[in-house]
């Protein structure tokens, strides 16, 4: 039995948002009391403590598009990368990455990326996972690590005919290997999509050998019109729209997620909706590398599923919010858009996106849910309470805030200490990895 108490309470339940000093009881993996901390404590005496010292206490985070892969890419300067465009930064830096990561570096990047995440207080990844050096069994190995530190993770393999058809053969059967893996385990802690890269780098063939392989189950995580050039890539070569291939090849769906969405018109839109698909946002990486602004506001107004994701640019994900909110203000030259949106993408659908793969409800504090709770350290010099909660947030609170962090009722940090994972030994091992990997690209 585990309590957390004494701090402003919120539980993003509309039935009951906020307590002044509140307290959360859990036993096992799920919530089964949500209470003043004085009627906590007297119920459960025995159980043990965290003291939130009177800082928020709130559901953790969920981060539902990540790249563990590009962990080891901080601080590299490859000889001769100087991209002109999009492409020159996927073949330049992220395709040259990939194609050189062993599965031990896989494994120390999943580390890297898990304990920041943990730190950040995100409890909940979809990992869109990409290493051409060695495709067998890296989705496993990235399962093992999230398993020992304590993430909740659905995982997939990002498919593309880039190098070669064997390789994209080998990267669809991983995914449908580690699917059939992810359906059989009870922990409701790992699950599996089909994964694939944009549409301009899978050929029809492919297309169909994902199809065939892709348990029922399931739905895929792919990258859609990221860059202008995915959209007339497959004007050009199909004579339709991505979404339009995307429904042809029955892709699109309620267990389906959609990177980006950048370069997507209403009849898209329409799609989408009409199949339930979801969609991820990604601003800070849309940004960086100079692909545009999606119409996530519209999205969003239609009823649009759509989450809130990093990319792998950040673990934070308080910084994904405050850029997704200044970057819409700023594209829409609109001083009051995004503040209702983004939000609601963070809080809501990203939980909405989270328990399409698993059971217990996400991203909410109430009896039954999963005991992923985050306390942080912030103590505001203005009111704070269930009416102005996002606007701490977005102006004052920072990922590095968080001191505990709680995920299917295992304590992952406390007081800022990561409790599942000797951080020294693993960072020091980061760096011999990384310093390998780097050798391998710059000689």
């Amino acid at each position: 039995m585990l309590v957390i108490g004494n701090g402003k309470l919120f539980t993003r339940d509309e039935k009951l948002p906020y307590i002044e000093n509140g307290a959360v009881a859990a036993d096992g993996t799920k919530i089964v009391k949500i209470a003043a901390t004085e009627e906590i404590r007297k119920l459960y005496p025995d159980a043990e403590y965290i003291d939130a010292k009177g800082g928020v206490i709130m559901p953790a985070f969920i981060n539902t598009h990540e790249h563990i892969y590009s962990a080891m890419a901080r601080g590299l300067g490859i000889k001769g990368y100087n991209p002109q465009g999009f492409l020159d930064i996927l073949d330049g830096q992220w395709w040259t990455i990939d194609r050189r990561l062993t599965l031990e570096q896989t494994k120390y990047s999943a580390y890297d990326t898990m304990i920041s995440c943990i730190r950040n207080g995100v409890t909940t990844i979809f990992d869109h996972h990409a290493s051409f050096g060695h495709i067998k069994d890296s989705l496993f190995t990235i399962a093992d690590v999230a398993k020992e530190l304590g993430i909740r993770a659905c995982l997939c393999y990002e498919i593309s005919d880039r190098d070669g058809m064997d390789k994209a053969k080998e990267s669809v059967l991983e995914n449908a290997e580690f699917i059939r893996y992810a359906l059989k385990d009870d922990s409701d802690m790992i699950a599996g999509m089909m994964g694939m890269h944009a549409q301009f780098t899978i050929s029809d063939a492919t297309m169909e050998l994902a199809a065939a392989n892709r348990p029922r189950e399931a739905g895929y995580h792919i990258h859609v019109a990221e860059g202008i050039e995915d959209l007339h890539d497959c004007l050009k070569k199909y004579g339709k729209r991505i979404a339009d291939r995307l429904m042809d090849w029955n892709i699109l769906g309620e267990k389906t997620l959609l990177g980006h969405c950048i370069y997507i018109n209403s009849h898209e839109m329409d799609l989408i909706k009409d199949t339930g698909t979801m969609v991820v946002h990604n601003p800070e990486s849309n940004m960086g590398n100079a692909c545009g602004c999606p119409p996530t506001m519209e999205l969003v107004k239609r009823g649009i599923v759509t989450g809130l994701g990093t990319d792998g640019y950040t673990h934070d994900m308080t910084e994904s919010y405050k850029v997704a909110n200044v970057l819409h203000k700023h594209h829409l030259c609109d001083a009051n858009a995004a503040w209702g949106e983004v939000p609601k993408m963070l809080f809501e659908h990203n939980a909405t996106i989270a328990n399409r793969y698993f059971k217990a409800p996400l991203g909410v504090l109430k009896e039954g849910a999963a005991a992923d709770v985050i306390v942080v350290d912030y103590d505001p010099p203005t009111q704070l309470d269930e009416t102005n909660l996002n606007g701490h947030i977005l102006f004052g609170m920072t990922g590095k805030d968080v001191v505990t962090t709680v995920a299917n009722g295992r304590v992952l940090m406390k007081d800022r200490e990561v409790k599942t994972a000797d951080v020294s030994e693993i960072m020091a091992k980061c760096r011999e990895q990384s310093a390998l990997l780097w050798k391998s690209i710059n000689g």
